[in-house]
């Protein structure tokens, strides 16, 4: 009986295991024209913003692209004239969009977590906003809509309170890994806008541990270090060109994936980082082949970053949002400018996958082709690389850090 029993469980193993792959289906996002457009626009926003982060950093660094985008089409909602021109053009989009970027914010929104059932994705917006100001009724209503925003009242006179409410939401938001981003509350805040992503994905083919050991990496003033590398030799999405060797690490279903950037021989991260644009890293994707076999080296690393971004998205086109030219009327008729943009960002990168979370936060201030033999692709990970976590059909970039060794 104990025989057939195990007979029949075996036999039925497949059919469950092709259920559970088939309820796991890849999918892709559908796109109309304009929000095309604007995918294009986004990582093109991506790449200006690295160059920046990049020019102002020489270790390690980590952000997310695409919760910066969120936290500017929540202010952008509360913007308008000249004020609302320079964030549209910041972002690449033409001026007067802002109901497109809506409609288009509002797709990723719903559409980026439900792309893979073993990967987490969540996007998540906050508004906690002084309760002795004023908060414009159809501003409000436009962010719950577009930005599943939550909007809520707060006495900011109470700091302790206040804090508790704004580090709680953000710890929440992230499964713990940012537990606060402020350490104080200033009752002369009109408001403070959130955005926060976290993402939980496990490789589609994990790392041995086994074979994890130390091998030796060469910094970019070209000292010798012994760093911990994971290594496998497999098919991948592979490409390459004048300046870097690029590999697709695929999460889950395929729906994610980690695309590491690794300079080639005389080429630097930031070189890299130059180079690239969105139409760039549009055709790099294009030429990456799948099929590839690999012999893969990667660091297991963790990193946590934290930058201020007002000078840089001054630099990057947006000037008045942080003066007392800036028009924040639609938002409330107590907002003057914003006094601070920021962003807190983690990332785990082990054997088995990926964790990383980034809140981006900002203070506004109150008034009152032919088939080849297999060749082997040494892609060894042993000095300074790029990497993106990338959504795979759209090519949107949700976080870009670089890693040093350092």
């Amino acid at each position: 009986m104990k025989k057939i029993l195990i007979a029949a469980l075996m036999m039925s193993f497949p059919f469950f295991w092709s259920c559970g792959a088939q309820n796991n289906e890849r999918k892709r996002i559908e796109l109309d024209e304009t929000q095309r457009v604007y995918v294009e626009a986004g990582n093109d926003f991506a790449f200006r913003f690295l160059k920046q982060v990049d020019g102002c950093e020489t270790k390690d660094w980590f952000v997310s692209p695409v919760s910066l985008q969120y936290l500017l089409g929540l202010v952008l909602d509360g913007a308008d004239g000249a004020t609302a021109d320079e964030i549209c053009s910041t972002l690449g989009y033409p001026s007067g969009q802002a109901e497109a970027v809506d409609a288009y914010c509002r797709k990723m929104l719903t559409a980026l977590p439900g792309l893979d059932k073993g990967t987490k994705l969540s996007l998540a917006n906050a508004i906690f906003f002084n309760g002795k100001m004023r908060i414009q009724p159809p501003y409000k209503k436009r962010v719950e809509k577009f930005y599943d925003a939550e909007v809520a009242s707060l006495d900011f006179t109470q700091k302790q309170a206040s804090l508790r409410t704004i580090n709680g939401w953000c710890s929440r938001q992230t499964n713990g890994l940012i537990p606060s981003v402020l350490d104080d509350v200033d009752p002369e805040m009109f408001a403070y806008l959130l955005n926060a992503l976290y993402f939980k994905g496990s490789w589609m083919y994990p790392f041995n541990k086994r074979y994890t050991r130390e091998r030796t990496f060469t910094l970019e003033s070209g000292q010798e270090k012994e760093v911990r590398m994971m290594e496998k030799e497999r098919k991948f999405t592979y490409g390459e060109n004048d300046i870097c060797q690029a590999v697709r690490l695929p999460y889950g279903n395929g729906a994610y994936s980690m695309v590491v950037l690794l300079p080639k021989k005389g080429h630097t991260v930031s070189e890299l980082i130059t180079a690239l644009d969105g139409e760039k890293w549009k055709a790099l994707r294009n030429q990456m082949g799948s099929g590839t076999l690999v012999n893969l080296w990667l660091p297991p690393f963790e990193a946590k970053y934290h930058i201020k971004l007002n000078d840089i998205l001054c630099n990057m086109g947006m000037p008045r949002s942080f003066s007392p030219k800036a028009d924040f009327k639609p938002m409330s008729p107590d907002a003057l400018w914003l006094s601070f943009v920021q962003q807190d960002a983690v990332i785990k990168v082990d054997e088995e996958g990926t964790e990383a979370a980034a809140i981006t936060s900002a203070g506004m201030l109150g008034a009152t082709a032919v088939a080849e033999p297999p060749r082997v692709i040494n892609f060894h990970c042993d000095h300074p690389f790029l990497y993106l976590i990338t959504e795979s059909s759209t090519g949107t970039i949700l976080f870009a850090g670089k890693y040093t060794g350092q």
